[in-house]
């Protein structure tokens, strides 16, 4: 059995994630979390931190809101797989996936090993391609309709924060402009491929990985355009229903988790503006796509503090150590929860699906 089970560990994706790896996100957004408390450390702000009575169950309605995203990826992944996978299935992969994405930087995700996650829980790997290119695709296609439809609701000058108005000069409008600039020019690449010319895309990723410094990985180009080819015949072939529910789902989701924020703050404060919080809450995950950090650890506490602090209401002199304070326990419902789960459920399901199998 040794020898039939270690070609596949050594040349599958999975070889590569250690758990050890979930050590280095803790520390980085613990360690940005330390460094902007000692900053603004003011031991006053923790009178303003006080938990009302009847104010934790904010606390749960916050995790009942990120479990609520998770069922809606579940929901998801169920009609993508036409039921050809079960709840348990559906919710191990969906787990898997969030501890990847959580251990590697946000513009690599968890997508490149997904195909496998799906693939060992018994769909076959041209499925299992197209399984997870309909997630991406549903993903980024939530960012590209939301992003502009807030803005007619909220002013750019109020979503952004900057009373001078916008110009290049402001970091966070910087990282929202090249990260919504990526996914939209993502979604129209891949609608085009998938949908209309699934074999002039394979031809364009082909000549990109042409260039001298992306040569290394033809092979791998090549193949992927292969099975764009193949995952565009049964997506033409599925009929608008289908889609709808499955962005129906994915919308459930990720709305899901933008309205966690508003929870954790009705714990604590009085807050008012919930749909300009819940707009900037998109927008920084649009920035997140070009943090270099596994699961945008730091820059996310960062970009929280900077970003929504002015929704906390407290005195100027406390609120950075305050503000502090909340992205912490924001990270503690959104982020740590999938390092957890994915060292419990990932040792296991390997030795399950590779060691163990024959």
């Amino acid at each position: 059995m040794e020898k039939n089970t270690k070609p596949e560990n050594t040349n599958n994706p999975l070889s590569k994630i250690k758990l050890k790896r979930a050590i280095y996100p803790t520390i980085i957004g613990l360690g940005v979390i330390a460094f902007i408390f000692y900053r603004e450390f003011d031991p006053g702000a923790f009178e303003h931190i006080t938990l009302p009575r009847w104010n934790f169950l904010w606390l749960i309605v916050a995790l009942a809101l990120m479990a609520s995203r998770d069922i809606g990826y579940i929901i998801r992944i169920l009609i993508l797989s036409e039921r050809r996978l079960s709840l348990l299935q559906a919710f191990r992969i969906i787990m898997l996936w969030e501890f990847t994405s959580a251990i590697t930087p946000s513009a690599i995700g968890g997508t490149s090993v997904a195909i496998l996650y799906v693939h060992k829980e018994g769909i076959s790997i041209g499925r299992s391609s197209a399984i997870v290119m309909a997630t991406s695709l549903l993903d980024e296609l939530y960012f590209i309709i939301m992003f502009p439809l807030l803005l007619l609701f909220v002013k750019s000058k109020v979503l952004f924060g900057f009373e001078g108005g916008i110009t290049l000069a402001n970091e966070l409008f910087t990282f929202a402009l090249i990260g919504y600039s990526i996914k939209f020019i993502y979604v129209i690449v891949l609608s085009y491929g998938l949908f209309i010319n699934p074999r002039g895309l394979k031809w364009l990723l082909m000549m990109i990985f042409k260039l001298p410094l992306l040569r290394r990985w033809k092979h791998g180009a090549n193949k992927a355009g292969t099975e764009i080819i193949e995952n565009s015949r049964e997506f033409k072939a599925k009929p608008f229903t289908f889609w709808l529910k499955a962005f129906a789902a994915t919308a459930f989701s990720w709305t899901s988790r933008y309205w966690v924020v508003n929870a954790i703050l009705l714990a604590f404060f009085s807050i008012s503006d919930h749909l300009l919080i819940f707009a900037r809450q998109l927008i920084m995950w649009i920035m997140m796509l070009v943090s270099p950090t596994p699961g945008g650890s730091g820059f996310s506490e960062f970009v929280f503090t900077r970003y929504l602090g002015e929704f906390i209401p407290v005195d100027a002199a406390v609120l950075g150590t305050v503000a502090v304070v909340m992205a912490l326990v924001w990270r503690l419902a959104t982020y740590y929860p999938y390092l957890l789960m994915g060292v419990i459920i990932f040792p296991r399901w390997v030795k399950s699906k590779f060691i163990n199998s024959d």
